[in-house]
């Protein structure tokens, strides 16, 4: 059931309900609240947040994003680490989307360690993430649940076009390939510095992420990530060279190269996942 009696936050009623609480934003957190009523209609919409998704929301902070994701959502699941701050939100829920209240979930905990959420599973994960853990808290909830479909998060700019980068850009990397295990990734927008409390000193991206099959071979993902993590710890060598530990020598790379049809001499960031994909199911042959 969305609702039609939902109001949201603007700036003055996010500073008054901050001040009410005791709140300040904390850098250890990596909070900043999100001030602008229009900014957070603007991410459900880039979400396509409709009446059969269930939402995971990491960073609720003082439920900007929350209440405008439960004017058109079935269910949100918000995880909050912060204690004061997962206390208040239903209480605010309660008071600003009266007829939604019982579609809100708060687990107070780190999304990093979340391993299962209360209720149906869940369909998307729409977040204003924190700046300092927002690429780990992506990969670790596409990771843990499979039921997620689609991903639109807010996050710093610079990392919003590392995760969209494409092979052979100055941006692509680790995030890049591991967010491209996944499903179809691009940047979905910029956001102006100015909607934040406090301002932060970046601007930021939104990135969204529509799931599909990974690649389809006889490894695991972890194999394929070791491949990866490999491959760009030294990104300035060829593959032969920077595969060298991971392989176990410089030769065995060469092998898994030439197996999975790779130019020893490429380096890592002009390889798609599926390459990665394949060359980790090469070393497998070429060492069996």
């Amino acid at each position: 059931m969305t609702g039609s009696d939902v109001q949201l936050l603007g700036a003055a009623a996010i500073r008054e309900l901050a001040g009410r609480l005791g709140v300040a934003p904390t850098k250890q957190w990596g909070q900043n609240f999100v001030v602008d009523a229009n900014t957070v209609r603007r991410i459900v919409r880039a979400g396509d947040v409709g009446a059969q998704d269930v939402v995971v929301e990491v960073g609720p902070g003082l439920g900007s994003l929350t209440l405008a994701l439960l004017e058109q959502a079935h269910r949100v699941v918000a995880i909050e680490i912060d204690p004061r701050l997962a206390q208040a939100l239903p209480e605010t829920v309660a008071a600003m989307a009266p007829s939604r209240a019982d579609d809100l979930e708060v687990v107070h905990g780190d999304a990093l360690r979340v391993a299962e959420l209360p209720g149906p599973a869940p369909t998307a994960l729409v977040a204003n993430l924190p700046y300092n853990v927002s690429v780990p808290v992506v990969l670790h909830l596409l990771a843990t649940f499979s039921s997620i479909e689609r991903v639109l998060v807010m996050v710093q700019l610079e990392v919003a076009e590392r995760l969209a980068a494409r092979p052979g850009s100055r941006t692509y990397g680790v995030p890049s390939v591991k967010a491209a295990w996944y499903g179809d990734v691009r940047l979905a927008g910029t956001v102006s510095r100015s909607i934040f409390w406090p301002v932060p000193n970046v601007d930021s991206g939104l990135v969204r992420i529509d799931r599909c099959e990974p690649p389809a071979v006889e490894v695991s993902r972890a194999e394929v990530f070791a491949c990866v993590d490999a491959a760009f710890a030294q990104r300035r060598k060829t593959l032969r060279a920077a595969l060298k530990g991971w392989a176990g020598s410089a030769d065995a790379a060469e092998a898994a190269l030439v197996e999975a049809g790779i130019d020893p001499r490429t380096r890592g960031e002009q390889l798609d996942v599926a390459q990665f994909a394949a060359l980790a199911a090469a070393r497998t042959r070429v060492t069996a």
